[in-house]
């Protein structure tokens, strides 16, 4: 294949890419992709600023104003440790194919846009484990009956202080199956939308815009044997994130898992575990670190439990999740150098992607590769919806 028509094949073949990883990567086009254009290289590090609650006062006239409050954000890192590449080679004869027709695209770049987009998606997935919003039952698929999990997802998201805009779910296959079937979401005089009958698209619902993925997770629990509770008589105060627990029972255990959904007797706020809690033996304390801060004090005993594994579909503002992608340095159009190197990123989406051309023998690798980093920036703004 000469240079020139490799030149102008690439385009091509990378604006098509682009296309399908658009349309593959669901949760890149769904969170907050704004800190793109401040990202470097491999190993870099993004500080994302979270605005702090600002107390109200009552004005009093005087000659003397009044002190200034201050006000510091907290910030949350996105380090850019992901960069990962979807190959696949071309022999001659099929690059002959391509020199007679500019416009034959090899299925092999739809395979390798869709791996790609899994990756991403299945790491903006990963930063689910610090979610402690909650609603549906562990192993039931939800929307089996009724549009509940909906409803209560909105529900805790209120409560959680949730902006009402922009508020997007991802569900997975199994979930958007039974959602389909539900009268609320698929009928006309219910819904005011005809698309879940055409087209199969749930739209916009419950104050929320109903994506699916093939790459949603699975939470898999700890475990807790026999009783655990907070330690008896140590009272923790309303806010503390830290607390004391034990096993009486000389069978007692517990192997708690990062991301586990725990919560409290007498406390309908459910909690999860910002660090494994493993207690040696019966009998012992063993520490339960957690978000958010206890929302009821504990004055002793109270039993802990622990949500069982669950399909962890996601209902979130665009802003609980903060993903950075950057272009990878490089652009060459010389074959004699060994390769020929494009990138390109998508205006609408902020995916940037980078294709490498490379002669080997008797073939041509075609690499399609990004790099990105992905961070839950606030929590209060998502809720799971367990299946």
């Amino acid at each position: 294949m000469s240079a020139n028509t490799l030149t102008a094949i690439m385009p091509q073949l990378l604006a098509r890419g682009l296309m399908s990883l658009r349309e593959q990567a669901i949760m890149p086009r769904l969170v907050n992709g704004d800190y793109s254009s401040e990202a470097a290289q491999k190993g870099d590090t993004i500080d994302v600023p979270i605005p702090t609650a600002v107390a109200v006062r009552a004005v009093t006239p005087a000659n003397t104003p009044p002190a200034l409050v201050d006000s510091t954000p907290a910030k949350v890192p996105i380090a850019l440790d992901q960069w990962y590449e979807a190959p696949f080679y071309l022999t001659d004869n099929e690059l002959a194919q391509i020199d007679r027709n500019r416009h034959y695209i090899p299925m092999q770049v739809s395979e390798a846009i869709r791996s790609l987009a899994n990756q991403v998606n299945s790491h903006v997935f990963s930063k689910y484990k610090g979610v402690y919003g909650y609603v549906g039952t562990a192993g039931t698929t939800p929307f089996g009956s009724d549009a509940s999990a909906a409803i209560n997802a909105r529900k805790v998201l209120n409560q959680q202080l949730c902006p009402r805009a922009n508020r997007r779910a991802v569900i997975d296959f199994s979930a958007e199956a039974q959602a389909l079937a539900l009268a609320s979401f698929a009928n006309f005089e219910q819904s005011g939308d005809q698309a879940v009958k055409i087209e199969g698209e749930l739209g916009r619902k419950y104050g929320f815009d109903w994506y699916t993925d093939d790459v949603v997770p699975t939470h898999t629990a700890g475990t807790i044997t026999t009783g655990l509770i907070s330690k008896a008589s140590t009272a923790y105060a309303v806010g503390v994130k830290t607390i004391l627990a034990t096993t009486a029972a000389s069978t007692g255990a517990c192997a708690l898992l990062v991301g586990d959904i725990i919560t409290f007797a007498g406390d309908s706020q459910t909690y999860v575990l910002t660090a494994a809690a493993t207690q040696p033996t019966a009998a012992t304390d063993v520490t339960l670190s957690f978000e958010p801060g206890l929302k009821v004090a504990h004055v002793g005993s109270e039993a802990v439990s622990v949500k069982a594994s669950h399909v962890v579909n996601l209902a979130f503002h665009r802003d609980a999740f903060a993903l950075a992608m950057r272009p990878l340095a490089g652009s060459t159009s010389d074959l004699s150098l060994g390769s020929q190197i494009s990138s390109l990123t998508d205006p609408q989406t902020g995916i940037t992607l980078r294709l490498e051309v490379s002669r080997r023998h008797k073939a041509v690798e075609w690499s399609f590769d990004a790099l990105w980093g992905a961070a839950l920036v606030r929590a209060p703004l998502a809720c799971r919806i367990a299946g």
